[in-house]
């Protein structure tokens, strides 16, 4: 019997598949709706202010190690290994892919069952149908398979398959993005609390300075050679700067707990990780930035816009496919039987009892009234709006670059100048206080004088960590690091065997990521 029902299934599926390679040579390899080209976007071939001669391309990998900061090097390393965003944006590369296995599957028959029922049926002695007591009661018992297998004539279900294919290389590149934002964040951040620590050294350095300036000024007035407001000047700046080093203390908390959720971990336990204080890294400046066009190949943010466009111009082509007719191929095979005198298993199931049914079905939504027609337009609007998307994305990336490029220009210019000015500060605050003490000067000027060392020192401290920010903005602009996940697992292997325990994922967590991406 199962043999019988097995050969049976077999050839109405074969019969199915005939059918089908003759409804797809009829409809060809043609797939309605537009075909997705990238926008051309013109760019000029050089930056406002960077010399044709050196832009020339360059490999931005690991750009981090160019600071030459070993504990740098380990903090990207654990927040890529640890980061809780970058592992949200690594599942939903596996749960595109799970998707591109939906969308392939409505290729092949999209019902395939197999079924059975029988029942016990009493009629009653008052029915019409009643005919007497050796006929009242009646058996009945069905088991087959049936298929429906819809047709791709109109490339419905392949247009399926791009949008999916689409979504799953932008997927990835957004994945990208994310090591690429995530690789900046965490040096940004680095460079931010090693910044606050220089600035901390130098506010406490001016406070013992300025308490001595303070000692000074209330010697000269106990000895009546000053008045009080001398006196209470200099309090007045030392508690300033006090107040000031309280400021720079809530602000390097603030960006050690910044860093410790990058790292996905604790702030308690970030202290291991940065080890002893140190100064600003400090990297090489002279960048090869390549040409404006580079962006479009390597900004994976940019990258993303064009595959999300591409998956939505495929939805277009899935809308049109609607207002045509369908035409689908449905068989049955199946082992029908009925008695009165009660169920007989090999009567049901012998060759006599085998029925079967197989042909074409052809479905036409003709009155739409314009829900169908308007679906195609709503699909092109998103399309539409998918591209300017993706131009607006292209522009906003050229000028992140522009940004980091001028903001690098001048902070290295101001860099310059205020180291001039703290040399200048620091020799007229000496001088202030050495002719104070002599009678020479009044406490203003040195009040000023120390005043002005101060913001000067904190300018320059301040502008060194933006020199060192600038570098980390250019090297994010140009679309630096998500090379990290090169070879690599995505998921600690803790978060796969939790996924692996509670679904079967076959080979789809094992799979290389990337070559998805054109």
């Amino acid at each position: 019997m199962c043999k019988t029902l097995f050969d049976s299934a077999r050839a109405l599926l074969l019969r199915l598949a005939l059918a089908a390679g003759a409804g797809l040579l009829l409809g060809g390899c043609n797939k309605i709706g537009p075909d997705f080209h990238r926008p051309e976007i013109k760019l000029t071939d050089t930056w406002l202010d960077v010399p044709k001669k050196t832009a020339k391309a360059a490999d931005f990998r690991n750009w981090w190690k160019l600071f030459n900061d070993p504990v740098l090097d380990r903090l990207i390393e654990k927040a890529y290994q640890q980061n809780l965003d970058v592992q949200k944006a690594a599942i939903r590369i596996y749960q595109a892919r799970a998707q591109l296995g939906i969308a392939k599957g409505y290729l092949f028959p999209q019902k395939q069952n197999v079924g059975m029922d029988t029942f016990y049926e009493r009629i009653s002695e008052f029915s019409p149908y009643y005919q007497g007591s050796d006929f009242h009661t009646f058996t009945y018992f069905q088991t087959g398979f049936d298929a429906m297998w819809e047709l791709d004539i109109w490339g419905r279900f392949r247009r399926g398959i791009d949008a999916a294919g689409a979504e799953l290389a932008a997927s990835t590149l957004e994945y990208d993005d994310m090591v690429v934002t995530l690789t900046a964040e965490v040096a940004a951040a680095y460079v931010q609390i090693r910044t606050f620590h220089q600035r901390l050294v130098l506010a406490r350095g001016n406070a013992d300075l300025q308490e001595r300036s303070f000692r000074i000024a209330e010697s000269q007035f106990r000895n009546g050679l000053s008045t009080e407001l001398d006196m209470q000047q200099a309090k007045a700046l030392r508690q300033a700067t006090l107040a000031e080093i309280a400021s720079l203390e809530v602000g390097l908390r603030q960006s050690k707990n910044a860093l410790s959720v990058l790292l996905g971990m604790q702030p308690s336990h970030l202290e291991k990780e940065l080890g002893p204080n140190s100064d600003i890294p400090a990297a090489r400046s002279e960048i090869a930035m390549g040409i404006p066009t580079d962006i479009l190949r390597r900004r994976p943010d940019v990258r993303a816009q064009e595959y999300k466009a591409a998956s939505q111009c495929a939805q277009i082509g899935i809308a049109a496919s609607e207002l045509l007719p369908r035409l689908s191929l449905v068989g049955t095979v199946s082992f029908n039987s009925g008695s009165i005198d009660g169920l007989d298993v090999a009567n049901a199931l012998s060759p006599s009892g085998l029925a079967g049914k197989f042909g074409p079905t052809v479905t036409w939504p003709i009155f739409q009234y314009g829900r169908l027609t308007n679906n195609v337009r709503v699909q092109d609007a998103k399309f539409q709006e998918l591209l300017t998307d993706y131009r607006s994305t292209v522009l906003r990336a050229l000028r992140e670059v522009e940004d980091a490029i001028i903001s690098l220009k001048k902070a290295e210019e101001r860099v310059v100048s205020l180291a001039d000015g703290v040399r200048a500060s620091q020799r007229a605050a000496e001088l202030a206080v050495r002719q104070y003490q002599n009678g020479l000067e009044d406490y203003t000027r040195v009040l000023n004088s120390e005043l002005f060392l101060v913001q000067q020192q904190d300018r320059l401290t301040a502008s060194r960590g933006d020199v060192a920010r600038s570098v980390i903005a250019m090297y994010k602009a140009l679309g630096g690091g998500w090379e990290l996940r090169e070879g690599r697992e995505l998921l600690p292997p803790g978060v796969k065997k939790e996924m692996r325990e509670r679904t079967d994922w076959n080979d789809l967590l094992e799979e290389p990521v990337g070559s998805e991406i054109n």
